[in-house]
């Protein structure tokens, strides 16, 4: 059951990403300066690798989330949520955040991609205790 509680919290984040980024493409565009065409989508060749990455990086979070769940005793919804929305509020969007301010990025983008990283921690925590 662990492996598809993962699998599951994973998809439901990844999911909630093409949704948030949907919603928001315009703004996170702008702010990561994206290079745009003349018919007002991004330039460049529509790969799909980071697709599939980040689809493996939602499975690895929430594999590493089940085991300090496990760990914790985090076994109720409310506290897979509250617990989720921390992990990526204070772990995952500080670190987004430095990343973003080396290299002069508008605060803009740290809001956005530390807003998906914290409400999809949250979906993650919640999900997984659905499976506990």
């Amino acid at each position: 059951m662990g492996v598809l509680s993962v699998i599951a919290a994973g998809a439901a984040a990844w999911i909630f990403g093409a949704v948030w980024y949907m919603a928001l493409s315009k703004p996170w565009m702008a702010a990561a300066g994206v290079a745009m065409g003349p018919d007002g989508k991004p330039q460049g060749n529509g790969s799909a690798l980071p697709f599939i990455l980040s689809a493996i990086a939602m499975i690895v979070v929430a594999g590493m989330m089940r085991h300090i769940f496990a760990l914790s005793g985090i076994d109720t919804l409310d506290k897979g949520l509250v617990s989720g929305l921390g992990v990526g509020l204070f772990f995952i969007s500080p670190w987004i955040m430095i990343n973003n301010a080396y290299p002069g990025r508008p605060f803009k983008l740290t809001l956005i991609d530390g807003g998906y990283a914290t409400f999809g921690c949250a979906i993650i925590g919640g999900v997984l205790t659905l499976f506990a």
